[in-house]
C-alpha cells in the first residue's frame, strides 16, 4: 500500500462542487501498476436489460487505467459500468475515498458494494472532475447514497466502511456516447 504525503492538493466533490482542499494521510489501495488490478474488474452493463451499451477497464500506460466504451440508449439502455470482484480492501475507519482522475467532462459515479444485498444494490457518490486535467476527487462516505436498479433507496444510511468489498465507475443520465475515465489510482483517507 503507499501513502501519500500530507499537504497534497485535492478536489473536494460533494454533489458537483469543486472545492480545493488539503489531504493527509491518504492510503492507496488501487495504483494499477499490474495488469493483475486492471483485470480485478468486469464490465456490468445495460446488456443485463436488453440494451447494447459496452465497457472496459484496460491498461492505459504505466500506472494508469482507464474505464472507456459506448453507451446507447437503443433498446431502453443507457449505462455503462465496471465493478471489481469481491475481495478485503481493508476500508475500515475510512471517512472518503480519494481518486486521482483525468475526465473527459462526462458526469460519473463512483459506487462501493457491501455483501449480502441483491447484486443491483450499491451505494454510490457523483464525481464530475475537470475535463482533460488530472484532479484529486475526495469522496466522503457520507456522500454515498443506496440504490438498486438506478433509483434511491430511502432510509438507508452511508455505507459501514469495514464491511466495502467491491468498488467501480459507472456512466448513466442518457450520456450517449463514447466516453474516457483515466484513473491513477484509488485510495481512501
Amino acid at each position: 500500500m503507499k501513502w501519500l504525503c500530507p499537504g497534497l492538493s485535492v478536489f473536494l466533490i460533494t454533489g458537483l462542487l469543486a472545492v480545493t482542499a488539503f489531504a493527509d494521510d491518504i492510503r492507496i489501495l488501487l495504483d494499477f501498476d499490474s495488469a493483475e488490478e486492471v483485470a480485478l474488474f468486469s464490465p456490468v452493463d445495460d446488456v443485463v436489460m436488453g440494451g447494447v451499451s459496452s465497457s472496459r477497464l484496460s491498461n492505459a500506460g504505466p500506472g494508469v487505467a482507464v474505464f472507456e466504451g459506448m453507451v446507447s440508449l437503443d433498446n431502453n439502455g443507457g449505462f455503462a459500468s465496471i465493478r471489481s470482484r469481491a475481495r478485503a480492501w481493508d476500508t475500515r475507519g475510512a471517512g472518503a475515498f480519494v481518486l486521482r482522475v483525468r475526465s473527459d467532462g462526462k458526469r460519473y459515479r463512483f459506487n462501493v458494494r457491501t455483501p449480502g444485498g441483491p447484486d443491483a444494490f450499491r451505494y454510490e457518490a457523483p464525481i464530475e472532475p475537470p475535463a482533460n486535467e488530472w484532479a484529486e476527487v475526495e469522496i466522503p462516505l457520507a456522500s454515498f447514497r443506496a440504490k438498486a436498479f438506478g433509483q434511491p433507496i430511502p432510509g438507508v444510511g452511508a455505507p459501514d466502511p469495514a464491511r466495502i468489498e467491491s468498488l467501480g465507475f459507472m456512466i448513466s443520465d442518457k450520456q450517449a456516447g463514447s466516453f474516457r475515465l483515466e484513473i491513477d489510482w484509488i485510495g481512501i483517507r
